[in-house]
């Protein structure tokens, strides 16, 4: 019997993590290579994945970085095959782009709401779609959802709590789907308070305003959640699909 330390282990995988030129994308990127494998990474600031790529190629993973924007289904799929030729195959998707707003359900425009549904439904739908394609048995999807998708948190985000909710049913109809025909897992992380670009643009003391909805007491750090989606990605979770594991603190019990 293996150490079970070893079950977290991702020696000899490779995974595309989309919206990687920021915040937890990053992290996320950085915790895969840590646990072993090479990193496919995408986003629309071109500029910005090489600093990303630095990070992964000096914990000695092979990085491919592709400028992409996953609300373009040949995006999707260009970022899936430029993966396969030139890292071999496709074992995990870490489904992270996704944009959040704050308006007013009356003054949201059909633009605006598009836009983020576009982008954190939509978006996740065409990586998925393109990954499922060529994932071999043993590959795993994480789609990055929200607390918001079940929970509201005194925000107008009728978009976002909308994308986020969809992205709770897209992961359980997509488990269903593959797990057993494919061999393919597919989960969902719901962040609760995680300090990104998303929360820099919320109103100074926001947050602080929240924390008594959260037992833990304070914001989360995203090492904690990139932990779990080590978890989610490795051979520790074989048994595990079509979960929505939220990290939040407790936010979700009260």
């Amino acid at each position: 019997m293996s150490p079970v330390l070893d079950l977290f282990r991702l020696d000899g995988k490779v995974a595309i993590v989309t919206g990687a030129s920021s915040g937890l994308g990053v992290d996320f990127a950085v915790a895969l290579a840590e646990a072993g494998a090479d990193v496919a990474i995408c986003a629309r600031r071109a500029e910005r994945l090489q600093d990303t790529r630095a990070q992964v190629e000096a914990l000695g993973r092979r990085c491919l970085a592709v400028p992409a924007d996953v609300t373009v289904v040949e995006d999707c799929t260009r970022v899936v095959e430029q993966t396969m030729t030139e890292l071999g195959r496709v074992d995990v998707l870490v489904n992270n782009a996704g944009i959040g707003t704050a308006v007013p359900a009356t003054r949201e425009t059909p633009e605006e709401f598009r836009k983020v549904i576009d982008i954190n439904l939509m978006g996740s739908y065409w990586m998925a779609q393109a990954c499922g394609r060529v994932m071999q048995p043993g590959s795993s999807i994480i789609n990055i959802g929200s607390v918001l998708g079940s929970t509201t948190a005194g925000l107008p985000q009728a978009a976002y709590a909308s994308s986020k909710a969809a992205v709770i049913g897209l992961t359980r109809d997509l488990a269903q789907q593959w797990t057993g025909r494919k061999g393919i897992r597919v989960n969902a992380l719901a962040p609760g308070f995680f300090p990104s670009e998303m929360t820099d643009d919320y109103a100074e003391g926001y947050l602080d305003s929240m924390m008594f909805r959260v037992p833990a007491g304070r914001t989360g750090r995203p090492r904690e959640l990139s932990a779990a989606m080590v978890f989610l990605a490795s051979d520790a979770a074989s048994y595990v699909t079509g979960v929505l594991l939220p990290v939040d603190g407790g936010l979700l019990t009260t």
